[in-house]
């Protein structure tokens, strides 16, 4: 793998926004019309002076097509029944029924979100010889709706009711319009809307209140006419409990008809024609898209509803796992006896590492274990081999390749190691003087074959930097604790890791075809039976990506090979010993929680905000927190553990917003390209170098040997001509 710089595959980026934009189309359209209403409706105050006076002493049915509106009212003595907000699977039949009982016929303003959910229903309505009106998409509140959002609202409705019957309505009812006589300017700019586009308004002569459930006394003597006109008046079949409505329409139907009340539709009550027109072929045709999409929409929010809580189920699983783990490894102590005083080669694989080399040898050599260093220059085109020249003696060794990437330096740095054991160190990291030591301990254990190291962030003073800091905290080293107990540790850094050497030239040296070579190393030993144990107290410093687009070519790359790596060794699962452990405990959970969680979870976030404009607001607020403790706990746990303070956490909130998105679609683009079948080239950072930072007081660094660092805190050293690290 060479170090190549390339631009990811642009028609990936074409397909996932492509699919999130529809996956965003969908959850919007399912917000607006299945987002929920509670079916109570309160009209307002009383008539502006801008309504026409015909239209605030006239009937209930305004025809407002024209210079002057028309206002009527059922024939005296007639009462049109009508109901709001259906169909409801469990209401519509009840009314159906009592009306079927009595042989009256009504007039059904329906929703077009349950007409579409429900068309039996309304096929039901008209069969039992009753008319039906548009209630809006959503039940709307239209009065100071734009008239885009009142078209969008009405035309939508039309089409669910074009595919469900054929039939367009002529009639409509405005959601939280009452009677005329309370229509104020919003709702007569809305009425006047209507009527352009040649509908009839039905409000009502009188409600019923049914939607406030006083009582099925209360709801009969608001429904009985106080003279002798017609009236429509208004129920409710759908938006709650209406077993109150059901029983007042077993009272007032015989009540009326005994003082000679008649019952009909509104169409027929106030001597209308036809309450419907036939759908044309395109309202038809139209109308089967919208209804498709309406009921895709509804399957992917229930779809992504199951998702939110899988992933709170897994999250909380993760927490318990992860603790209890934790508290296992921490019971079982440091690992303090180790095979001697040996010398150990520390392997530097090093491509235009300028920057940052001369503060690595530097902190190796200042060891508390005996080292020998040999830097592997990978061909670089800077200055990074004539800075290793000058710190050449008899510790340090140089060699020099053509460029054939990191895992060919590995290779080269391990055939000329002398020693059993060796530590492989990342060209920008900077070692604890204990780490080396530390790193060696568990190998006088013979069945041990790696030991990970504790990499730490040192740049992590701006906020991106301390959204790394506590990733690798919270994340990579406390997942280490928990692989290190269940014996399948996945990767061992590169920043930082011992090896047995002999292990490693016996599995045929670091694997040069996949972009995680750390990853594919350590699952290699564990397939050959070798165990890979974590060394919480062998620190090391490495220098961070400081900007998003850096950040993003890291992980892409990690990601990638990752993928790569479990795709190699997919058939451990079936193996015995220390490889069936890793594929059985290792491999499930690093595709669980860290590519397959991921890929889901930009769409969980889509419908997380969709579902914040509905009803679940305040049940999605408490997921919300409830997963931001599931993290804060670990994470204090994870910062005391490793002796850090805890002021980080709280950026963790923040990170959820801007960081954690940035890795799920570093996710998503590695796993379409592994499906696409791209092979992804080495991409090399560019280094500031950890010498350039500053100290966390924010003053220049001094020149304090770095022999004497404590380990939870990182180093500041000078730059790469002769400095010295300094905390």
């Amino acid at each position: 793998m060479r170090h190549r710089v390339v631009a990811p595959p642009k028609a990936h980026w074409l397909l996932l926004c492509s699919i999130l934009a529809f996956a965003a189309l969908l959850l919007g359209l399912n917000t607006m019309v299945l987002g929920g209403f509670s079916g109570d409706e309160t009209a307002a105050a009383g008539p502006s002076a801008d309504v026409p006076p015909a239209v605030v002493s006239g009937g209930a049915l305004i025809d407002a097509h024209g210079a002057t509106p028309v206002a009527r009212r059922p024939k005296d003595k007639t009462i049109a029944l009508t109901f709001d907000d259906g169909p409801d699977p469990e209401w519509t039949p009840a009314v159906l029924a009592v009306l079927a009982r009595y042989q009256v016929h009504a007039t059904f303003f329906e929703t077009g979100a349950h007409v579409a959910q429900y068309p039996d229903l309304v096929r039901q309505v008209l069969a039992a010889g009753h008319e039906i009106g548009n209630h809006t998409t959503s039940h709307a509140d239209l009065r100071d709706a734009s008239t885009l959002r009142q078209d969008l609202e009405l035309q939508a409705t039309d089409l669910a009711f074009a595919d469900t019957v054929g039939a367009v309505p002529s009639l409509v009812r405005p959601p939280y319009v009452a009677t005329p006589a309370s229509v104020d300017n919003g709702e007569w700019r809305a009425i006047q809307r209507i009527g352009a586009e040649g509908k009839i308004v039905v409000l009502s002569d009188l409600d019923s209140g049914d939607w406030q459930r006083p009582g099925a006394d209360r709801i009969v003597a608001n429904a009985t006419p106080r003279d002798n006109r017609g009236a429509v008046v208004l129920f409710h079949d759908a938006g709650g409990d209406r077993a109150q409505t059901v029983t007042a329409l077993e009272r007032l139907i015989p009540e009326l008809r005994a003082r000679g009340w008649t019952f009909d539709t509104v169409s027929r009550s106030a001597g209308m024609t036809a309450a419907s027109t036939p759908a044309d072929l395109r309202a038809k045709v139209a109308g089967r898209l919208f209804v498709f999409a309406l009921h895709l929409s509804g399957f992917v929010a229930k779809l992504l509803t199951t998702l939110m809580i899988a992933a709170g189920v897994l999250a909380f699983a993760r927490t318990f796992l992860v603790l209890t783990a934790t508290l296992s490894h921490v019971r079982r102590g440091p690992r303090e006896r180790g095979p001697g005083r040996d010398p150990v080669t520390v392997i530097v694989p090093a491509y235009n590492e300028e920057a940052g080399i001369e503060a690595t040898i530097r902190s190796i050599l200042a060891s508390t274990h005996p080292v020998e260093v040999i830097v592997v220059d990978d061909g670089s085109t800077d200055g990074t081999a004539e800075v290793v020249a000058k710190l050449v003696s008899s510790q340090v060794r140089l060699i020099r390749q053509r460029n054939a990437g990191k895992a060919a330096a590995l290779n080269t740095g391990l055939a000329a190691a002398r020693t059993e054991l060796v530590v492989l160190v990342d060209g920008d990291t900077v070692l604890d003087e204990r780490a080396v030591r530390t790193l060696v301990r568990p190998f006088i254990d013979e069945n041990v074959g790696a030991v990970s190291g504790n990499a730490k962030v040192a740049n992590r003073r701006g906020l991106l930097g301390r959204w790394q800091h506590i990733e690798y905290v919270l994340g990579f080293n406390l997942d280490r604790r928990m692989y290190d107990v269940f014996e399948c540790m996945p990767t061992v850094p590169g920043a930082l890791g011992a090896f047995r050497r002999s292990a490693v030239l016996r599995c045929g040296g670091v694997p040069v075809d996949t972009l995680a070579e750390d990853t594919d190393l350590t699952m290699l030993l564990q397939r050959d039976g070798w165990r890979v144990l974590y060394q919480p107290l062998a620190v090391a410093w490495t220098e961070a990506p400081a900007t998003l687009g850096q950040l993003w070519k890291q992980r892409y790359r990690w990601c990638y090979g990752t993928l790569q790596a479990v795709w190699k060794h997919r058939r451990s699962i079936l193996e015995r010993g220390q490889g069936g452990r890793l594929g059985r405990r290792g491999l499930p959970y690093l595709l669980l929680f860290q590519v397959l969680l991921p890929v889901l979870a930009p769409f969980v976030d889509l419908a997380t905000v969709f579902g914040l404009f509905t009803e679940q607001r305040p049940v999605l607020l408490g997921y919300w927190l409830v997963f931001q403790l599931l993290q804060l706990i670990p994470g204090f746990v994870a910062f005391r553990l490793d002796r850090e303070s805890l002021r980080p956490l709280l950026a963790l909130p923040a990170q959820q917003f801007v960081y954690r998105q940035l890795m799920y679609l570093v996710v998503l683009q590695s796993v379409v390209t592994a499906l696409a079948g791209v092979r992804l080239p080495w991409q090399k950072l560019h280094r500031r170098g950890i010498g350039e930072l500053r100290s966390p007081s924010g003053a220049e660094a001094v020149t304090e040997p770095i022999a004497r660092h404590p380990v939870d805190n990182p180093p500041v050293v000078r730059g790469s001509r002769g400095g010295r690290a300094a905390r």
